[in-house]
């Protein structure tokens, strides 16, 4: 009788908790007419707000402070349009959501982490998905929790996170503002991030060189499917900025920026310095566009740049199976190794200056390089200003005139039939197998399929498709469903 009351008990607060998950609909013709409406202080697992998309944006803000579980995460999903739109939330004259009191207000449109109401804490288990999130930046005004008006910081966000783990960003579009995401380390308290099939460009402040894109640090970030545009004209900032440890880079489209990908030291966590994964970095299967008007002539830097070596990230950047275009008429220098104690394991990429092979360097100057298996112009040069690093070169890499895209005047860098890159690469590191096997490749845009296989595996970020129907893109799962693994449905 004891065991059958127990048990009753038990069934009737699983029941209570699963009754406890609500959706909260917003938008017109909708229960809620503003996000301000939203209960934000008193989410709990399994909850979720579906923003619908109205013709005129949402100019509203809001912190999110609050926990769900991994079975039963706390969503914020858009909900498009008749024509696929996203719902808008603009920066511009927002007014802050009621009822709630946090810091650092004017560093995002998004917060996450950081306030008084709700309660402060570790917030988590969070998907942010299918929103258009824009102009958090000067001069744009907002109003605060207290009725203020106040200027937006410079380095302000679309999404700022000042702690939180376990949190997806996935199908968003991030413009007009600072940064287009920030996420701060907040001493490792912030972990595991994962940014998915976001569209993410025309952030930074014209004359500055200090906001990016996306400006991260964490331990165990992943960036995935994500197409990077070029930054707001007149902006000197970099496109992908990171200083995490765990940093994963796999299957991104990225266009412009001072740098495309500039992964720098923790400089603010000695948690992240400390911790095993910062020595380790993962770049592979990413389109790397460099145009001729873009700031930097360097397409990565790998060290650091506080001054302080000693908290260089001194380890290996696995930099391998992507394609890189250089469209510059000048120089294009590949990598930067901050000292000669970075080290780059560079394989099977496909790297292409439409200029002569000569205006191609491997290094600026310092660090560790082997090369192998990489399809190049012949006349690459190991450096255009000097080296006093080392390179090791297998002399097992492809050399020719033209790596035969399949059409290469329509940004479709996919090789084609008679291309020298295919079935011409070596096999990936054992340091990144099993973890980062080559899996998956680019589809433009905002997603990501499965890489086919046909024998050996072909030179860059994409594989030769082998038959009709086997490189399309995988359905996209809904992103109301709040699943947190996987974007994509397929075998």
């Amino acid at each position: 009788m004891k065991l059958r009351i127990l048990c009753a008990l038990l069934l009737a607060l699983l029941g209570a908790a699963g009754l406890r998950a609500t959706v909260y609909e917003v938008g017109p013709g909708q229960p809620l007419a503003t996000i301000g409406a939203v209960p934000w202080a008193t989410l709990g697992p399994g909850d979720r707000v579906l923003i619908h998309w109205q013709n005129t944006p949402y100019r509203e803000k809001w912190v999110l402070n609050r926990r769900g579980t991994a079975q039963a995460p706390i969503v914020i999903a858009g909900v498009p349009g008749p024509g696929g739109e996203l719902p808008v939330i603009s920066g511009e004259n927002a007014t802050t959501a009621p009822g709630l009191n946090f810091w650092n207000d004017e560093r995002g449109l998004i917060k996450i982490g950081g306030s008084n109401v709700p309660a402060d804490g570790l917030p988590g288990y969070l998907v942010i998905s299918g929103l258009d999130l824009r102009s958090a930046r000067p001069p744009f005004t907002f109003t605060d929790d207290g009725a203020q008006s106040r200027t937006y910081a410079a380095n302000a966000a679309a999404i700022y996170v000042e702690k939180a783990e376990h949190l997806t960003v996935r199908g968003c579009i991030l413009s007009d503002s600072g940064n287009g995401l920030f996420v701060g380390a907040f001493d490792g308290a912030t972990q595991d991030i994962r940014i998915e099939g976001n569209w993410i460009y025309g952030n930074g402040n014209v004359g500055s060189a200090f906001e990016h894109n996306t400006y991260t640090a964490a331990i165990g970030i992943l960036y995935r499917g994500n197409r990077f545009g070029p930054l707001r004209a007149g902006a000197n900032g970099n496109n992908l900025k990171d200083r995490s440890a765990g940093l994963v880079v796999e299957s991104n489209w990225i266009e412009g920026g001072n740098r495309q990908l500039d992964l720098v030291d923790a400089e603010d966590s000695m948690v992240l310095v400390n911790h095993p994964s910062y020595h380790t970095t993962f770049v592979y299967g990413n389109v790397l566009i460099e145009n001729d008007a873009d700031g930097n002539s360097q397409i990565v830097h790998y060290g650091g740049d506080s001054g302080d070596t000693t908290i260089y990230r001194k380890g290996t950047l696995y930099f391998y199976n992507n394609t890189l275009i250089s469209k510059r008429s000048g120089n294009t220098t590949l990598l930067r190794l901050s000292t000669n104690d970075e080290h780059a394991d560079v394989r099977n990429n496909l790297l292409y200056v439409t200029a002569a092979g000569n205006r191609l360097a491997m290094l600026d100057a310092d660090g560790v390089l082997d090369l192998t298996h990489n399809w190049l112009k012949p006349g690459w040069v190991a450096s255009h200003s000097g080296l006093s690093g080392v390179i090791h070169d297998d002399g097992s890499s492809v050399l020719a005139a033209s790596p035969g895209f399949l059409d290469e005047a329509a940004a479709n860098y996919r090789p084609a039939a008679s291309s020298t890159a295919r079935n011409a690469a070596g096999a990936l590191a054992s340091a990144v197998l099993p973890a980062h096997d080559l899996l998956t490749q680019y589809f433009e845009h905002q997603r990501y399929h499965h890489r086919p296989g046909e024998g050996a595996l072909d030179i860059g970020a994409f594989e030769h498709c082998p038959a009709a129907g086997l490189c399309e893109p995988i359905a996209l799962q809904n992103f109301e469903n709040g699943d947190t693994g996987s974007w994509l449905l397929g075998p």
